[in-house]
């Protein structure tokens, strides 16, 4: 009777330690699968992506042009500054104008050149229909053919009083006066507003006219000068595109 006690006891005993075994069996079979589930890898991983076939060809075509760009002589070109140029020129990379500055008796002249608009003999041509070219071989020239133009902006200044502003746009042998303004220094935002900018510079008197572009001509705004920024300017779209294109390639590689 005593070893029948003793053996319930010891199998009573036995018990939690037997619930205990099963439980962690049952808790380590229910984890596997979570564990093996969060070492596959997740369908958007953070391993780098595949550049896609379209890049490549992209990456190719501007490696391309720029190869094409590099043969052209014109990139590279160093201008000639003629001896007697009156400005100095600030030409920052990047940028699609340059800055050309110089002092005149007591003024600050600073003109301000953009890229230049080019027109092509070809242009030209297809600027016309078949009727006009007849009509053009029937006639004299009567009218002049269009030409390549640089936009200027000239501004002269005396120390901390108003500025004169031309607009102007430098043909070949040739320079046109678009508008002409009166720009006060510091200005505030009701001045801007009710400021009269005058009239439109052909409606001024003639003499007025030819005075004002002479007035120009003596601080160095003449057809030599923009003669030479055009030049300059067609070389630094060159370079410009070049420089473009560049950046276009880095970042495509990316």
């Amino acid at each position: 009777m005593a070893l029948f006690a003793a053996a319930r006891r010891a199998a009573t005993c036995s018990l939690p330690l037997l619930r205990a075994s099963t439980t962690s069996r049952g808790a380590a079979s229910l984890l596997r699968p979570l564990a093996a589930a969060a070492a596959r890898p997740m369908p958007f991983s953070s391993a780098a992506a595949v550049k896609p076939s379209s890049d490549d060809e992209l990456l190719r075509v501007i490696k391309s042009e720029i190869k094409f760009a590099e043969d052209c002589d014109d990139h590279d070109r160093v201008e000639e500054i003629p001896e007697n140029f009156p400005f100095k020129i600030t030409d920052k990379k990047g940028l699609n104008e340059i800055t050309l500055t110089r002092t005149y008796q007591g003024e600050k002249i600073e003109v301000l050149v953009s890229m230049p608009s080019l027109v092509t003999g070809d242009e030209a041509e297809h600027d016309q229909d078949e009727d006009d070219k007849e009509k053009d071989d029937d006639q004299e020239d009567g009218e002049k053919a269009p030409k390549s133009t640089i936009p200027l902006v000239v501004t002269v200044s005396k120390s901390d009083g108003p500025s004169l502003e031309f607009t102007c746009t430098a043909y070949p042998d040739e320079i046109l006066i678009d508008t002409l303004s009166v720009k006060q220094p510091a200005a505030n935002e009701d001045e801007e507003l009710i400021a009269y900018e005058g009239p439109d510079f052909n409606d001024l008197d003639e003499n007025l006219q030819r005075a004002f572009h002479k007035y120009l001509e003596l601080r160095g705004i003449t057809p030599l000068t923009t003669n030479f920024l055009h030049e300059y300017m067609i070389n630094k779209d060159s370079r410009e595109y070049l420089f473009w294109l560049n950046k276009l390639k880095d970042f495509v590689k990316q």
